[in-house]
């Protein structure tokens, strides 16, 4: 069985459609993967990376973004490094923050910790409770 790391170019390929070639590539890949004949991990910056693009470049909403991530993130066929903090961060990215922030947010929650941090929206985000 190939083995391989998702890059963030073939999942925008893949969200984004706009170069039909490289988007049909990518479903094959993951179609691929889907049958259990290769075997793709996906890691939390390409997760990142894939958000960041989407809002900044392709100014899709954070509403589309977080939908799109969302399904993608839950397909068990994927290796998914820190799939149920990247389950857990899309409400409070949908509300606004920005994704890093987000996933510290789901990131402290899931394993029952604090965030160390000056940022305000995020301090009032997690009750005052960082430690």
């Amino acid at each position: 069985m190939k083995s391989s790391v998702l890059d963030t170019n073939v999942l925008l390929r893949f969200l984004v459609g706009d170069e039909r070639a490289q988007h049909e590539r990518a479903a094959q890949w993951f179609r691929e993967a889907e049958a259990g004949t290769r075997r793709i991990a996906v890691t939390p910056v390409v997760i990142a990376e894939t958000s960041f693009v989407l809002e900044s470049f392709y100014r899709q909403s954070r509403e589309h973004i977080a939908g799109a991530l969302e399904v993608f993130v839950s397909q068990r066929w994927l290796q998914i490094d820190e799939r149920i903090v990247l389950q857990r961060l899309w409400p409070v990215y949908r509300k606004g923050l920005h994704f890093v922030d987000a996933y510290l947010a789901s990131w402290a929650t899931t394993h029952g910790c604090g965030i160390l941090t000056f940022d305000k929206v995020l301090k009032k985000r997690e009750g005052g409770a960082t430690k």
